[in-house]
């Protein structure tokens, strides 16, 4: 019997954990990579006797595929996958590949931002119940790997927009989208309407049995759902307004109201601080109450959780000036957060690869909190055109340890330092975690 042929374009987390689960549920598979593959993925294909190739496609093998995963990084515009889909191959995204193959419950988080924290605090919580998840997807481990090789009953699971543009079947049980602001609309021809749309068909396999967890205070989200209704039954969160079903702020309690049975607690006990994270703690929440986990479990868990690295992560005390690493903030939204939640002067490190950025939104913030800026990128020009004027110091640097250095100098006692580059990493570093372990290892070398 000639058994299906999948190929898998990308030799990345996602790829190679769709190789390893296709090969077990009997694909004849082959990954094929138009770069080069990092050796601790080459070291885990030859492991599973995977055949691969790189730094290339093998067009003619590949047209001949039935089934092709994309990695989520790789465009619909690449000329391969143009030829795929026009062959009418159907392409894929590894979370929904894995999904055909589980039966376990789903809770699937997207947004533009928080998404990470919501989706390590829901695990955490379901951790601390008992219920063992297996908390994958963006972060950590890949979603298919883990079906393959440690099955859960449950997954949480963080799922980006280019994870969800490649999606058929998936429907997860409970889908939370934490807000919606522009971001990659270098991928989406620079349309916000196609990213929002995007975001949404998380939801767009639910049925009634469903829920989805959303932000009442986001215009987009609202505006969207008045004009695209969706099937499952709908949990919003505020902080601005009394919900009768939902999770609301009511003198300064969290209130997650969906049963006969309200949870409450005070939100000086979260151990997250900034409205931004109560917002997160707002869905985790949500998703513990419709799991039915008690109420002190989620206490205790709100109360214990550290947080995520590389997200307004206080890294060391100097000279009395926090040093903070915020990494993870990729797009203007989640530095808005950050330069929000400052109480002290602030000397910002900011700049990469530039996403269509708007950066006027920073503006009240910049003007109110931050006394120097350091441009951290190759081309820069954009950042020093809006904010040149606005503060007495502003520098250039092509290395961390540099802007490192030059805050050090910049910096008086009872100042902080926030690296918060509000864009992608890709001209410096290999991603966001790289560049937040470079700027820690810097201000531990000061």
């Amino acid at each position: 019997m000639k058994r299906d042929r999948l190929i898998v374009l990308g030799g990345g987390e996602s790829g190679v954990g769709t190789a390893i689960l296709g090969k077990k549920q009997g694909f004849e598979v082959f990954v094929s990579d138009y770069g080069t593959i990092k050796d601790k993925y080459k070291e885990v294909l030859t492991h599973f006797e995977l055949e691969w190739e790189e730094n290339g496609h093998s067009v003619s093998r590949l047209l001949d595929a039935d089934l092709v995963m994309k990695s989520p990084g790789i465009p619909d515009t690449a000329p391969i996958v143009q030829q795929l889909v026009g062959k009418g191959i159907a392409v894929i995204s590894e979370i929904e590949f894995a999904a055909r193959y589980t039966t376990a419950q789903l809770i699937g988080i997207t947004g533009s931002n928080g998404k990470t924290t919501t989706t390590m605090l829901a695990g955490y919580i379901l951790d601390q119940a008992g219920i063992r998840p297996g908390v994958a997807g963006n972060i950590g481990e890949s979603f298919a790997k883990m079906v393959a090789t440690q099955p859960r009953e449950t997954y949480v699971l963080e799922i980006s927009s280019f994870q969800l543009d490649g999606i058929v079947d998936f429907r997860p049980h409970i889908a939370v989208i934490t807000n919606i602001t522009p971001d990659h609309l270098d991928r989406y021809d620079q349309n916000f309407e196609k990213y929002i749309a995007s975001k949404f068909s998380i939801a767009k396999n639910q049925t009634d049995q469903d829920y989805l967890i959303y932000d009442a205070d986001d215009p987009v989200i609202v505006s969207w759902l008045e004009q695209h209704p969706v099937r499952s039954k709908l949990m919003p969160f505020s902080l601005k307004r009394k919900l009768e079903k939902g999770a609301y702020i009511e003198n300064n309690e969290l209130i997650v109201q969906i049963d006969n049975d309200p949870f409450h607690m005070t939100t000086k006990d979260l151990a997250l601080q900034g409205q931004h994270n109560t917002k997160n703690a707002m869905a985790a929440t949500t998703i513990a109450k419709l799991l039915n986990i008690r109420k002190a479990t989620i206490r205790e868990s709100l109360e214990g959780f550290q947080g995520v690295e590389h997200r307004l992560e206080q890294v060391l005390k100097i000279n009395n000036v926090q040093y903070i690493n915020d990494s993870k903030a990729t797009n203007v939204n989640a530095t808005f957060y950050a330069l929000d939640s400052m109480s002290a002067p602030t000397v910002w490190i900011v700049g990469g690869v530039d996403k269509g950025n708007d950066y006027r939104d920073l503006y009240p913030l910049v003007n109110e909190k931050v006394k120097a800026i350091i441009c951290l990128g190759v081309d820069n020009h954009k950042l020093m055109d809006h904010f040149a004027k606005m503060v007495d110091v502003i520098v250039e640097t092509p290395s961390m340890s540099e802007a490192v250095k030059i805050a050090y100098k910049v910096a008086e006692r009872g100042d902080a330092v926030l690296l918060s580059p509000a864009c992608a990493s890709f001209d410096l570093f290999e991603n966001y975690e790289d560049r937040g372990r470079q700027f820690k290892q810097a201000v531990r070398d000061l």
